[in-house]
């Protein structure tokens, strides 16, 4: 990525016609999300392609993000089908199943910005250390393909990439006044990550996977849902 470009040094983006396709793209996303979270800067006049990221910019770009990790995922869960002794066994309660998520649109639009917010970053954080033992762990499985554990590693680093860009996202949502500054507990969810992430670890992997699956589309609707909540002329 060419960091020195006129655009990028006066502190603004350009367009998503500029923005690499393939792996690279992620590394791109959080880098464009992070310089928007800076203070805002002018862009060099003349310059046409360049301009700052809007709120809306923001969550695109987030949910965007998301939808890819739900995609990987869908893929990854291919590969990973139960084994012939786990067929008759009932499956594994998710170790997020004891978090208090909203099943729907209806119920989640109900809940105030900030707490679905607190949700969504909750639950990524509640994925980071199960899903880095999950790699270490399906590393040592000869019978999966080369591609099943590069998407496996890929989709660890873009949900630490997510959880990133949604903190961002959040302090311009914050800085503007559109939601309030009470989430001073969301640092702490790290914690609760923590603490369940045991119970992941003992799942099996094709209850671990489809557990993320269904995680993973949750964030993605969450974020379309706190998106037009805040954006409501985009009717959706």
């Amino acid at each position: 990525m060419a960091l020195g470009r006129p655009a990028e040094r006066a502190g603004c983006v350009l367009p998503d016609a500029s923005l690499p396709a393939g792996p690279g793209a992620a590394l791109t996303l959080l880098w464009l999300l992070v310089r928007a979270a800076a203070p805002p800067a002018m862009c060099p006049p003349g310059d046409e392609g360049c301009r700052l990221l809007s709120v809306a910019d923001l969550f695109d770009r987030v949910i965007r993000h998301s939808g890819r990790i739900h995609s990987l995922s869908t893929e990854l869960e291919k590969y990973l089908t139960p084994r012939n002794n786990e067929l008759d066994r009932p499956a594994r309660k998710c170790h997020t199943a004891t978090m208090l998520t909203p099943n729907g649109k209806e119920y989640a639009q109900k809940i105030p910005r900030e707490e679905l917010t607190y949700l969504i970053l909750k639950l990524l954080q509640a994925w980071k250390e199960p899903l880095s033992h999950f790699n270490q762990h399906i590393e040592n499985l000869q019978e999966l393909p080369g591609e099943s554990l590069s998407k496996a590693k890929q989709i660890s680093n873009m949900v630490h990439e997510l959880e990133t860009g949604v903190e961002k996202v959040t302090e311009k949502m914050q800085s503007m006044g559109i939601i309030s500054n009470s989430l001073h507990g969301v640092a702490s969810s790290e914690a609760a990550g923590v603490s369940i992430s045991n119970e992941a670890n003992v799942m099996s992997d094709s209850d671990f996977i489809h557990c993320f699956r269904r995680d993973s589309n949750k964030v993605q609707s969450y974020l379309k849902i706190l998106k037009c909540r805040i954006m409501p002329e985009n009717s959706c």
